[in-house]
């Protein structure tokens, strides 16, 4: 019996262990800031044009689209200071003639665009580049929704009670969504909280719109040119702290 007790004491084998032989090796920041510095002065080499654009109402899908319609081209959305160190910052250390004008444009939402395509053809493109879609919580309201007293006819009753977590005032009527009173889903101008997004959406209603507006460019002769206005922006550095926002970060277009 005290043999048994002791086998029942022995400590688990070591030999079950499942030891992992794969291991992963996070990239370090400076490195992977070096290679993006390294693509941009590549880029700088073999494309005539550098345009700077700012976005509104980014949407990585839409965006796949236009790299793919582009694919002679390189677009670079991300750290803007890593960006601007490899342009340069100041004219001494520019990496070409008038590139630090370009580095000072890169504040807040913006992106670069290396291409060979003229510059009338790329105005023509983008400008006439607008894709609707719906509006995400903290975006602005574009317009007044107001939704009248009555039937919802475009609900299923199976939906109701989210139109109601939702802050909609509705109410099954004989197997009918029905709002109770008159309700003001938003007001333009108003920054929209998370259930007026969601409402807009069910309702169909795209107050948002994706565009890339095209403010500056700059050709290999050296030249610069302002295209358009330049917004006032905080000091964002971009969307992405790790590099570019590029589809797993590899190649740019």
């Amino acid at each position: 019996l005290i043999h048994f007790y002791k086998r029942l004491k022995m400590p688990k084998s070591k030999r079950n262990k499942v030891i992992s032989l794969t291991r992963v090796e996070k990239k370090s920041g400076i490195e992977t800031k070096q290679k993006v510095v390294e693509r941009v002065r590549n880029s700088v080499d073999n494309y005539a044009r550098i345009f700077v654009f700012k976005y509104e109402n980014f949407r990585n899908f839409k965006m796949k689209e236009i790299r793919e319609s582009w694919n002679h081209s390189k677009f670079f959305i991300g750290k803007n200071r890593v960006m601007a160190k490899a342009l340069g910052n100041e004219e001494e250390e520019e990496y070409n003639e008038n590139l630090h004008k370009v580095s000072q444009l890169l504040r807040g939402e913006c992106g670069l665009l290396f291409t060979n395509e003229k510059t009338e053809d790329v105005l023509e493109y983008f400008q006439n580049l607008a894709e609707p879609d719906f509006a995400r919580t903290g975006g602005v309201c574009a317009e007044t929704v107001i939704l009248n007293e009555g039937p919802l006819d475009d609900f299923s009753h199976a939906i109701e009670p989210q139109l109601r977590q939702l802050g909609l005032p509705t109410a099954l009527k004989k197997g009918v969504v029905t709002l109770l009173k008159e309700h003001t889903v938003c007001r333009k101008g108003d920054v929209l909280t998370s259930e007026q997004a969601r409402i807009l959406k069910l309702l169909g209603k795209q107050q948002a719109e994706f565009r890339l507006r095209i403010i500056a460019s700059w050709a290999n002769d050296g030249s610069f040119e302002i295209l358009d206005s330049v917004p006032a922006d905080d000091d964002d550095d971009g969307m992405n702290d790790d590099g570019l926002d590029e589809e797993d970060d590899d190649e740019d277009q």
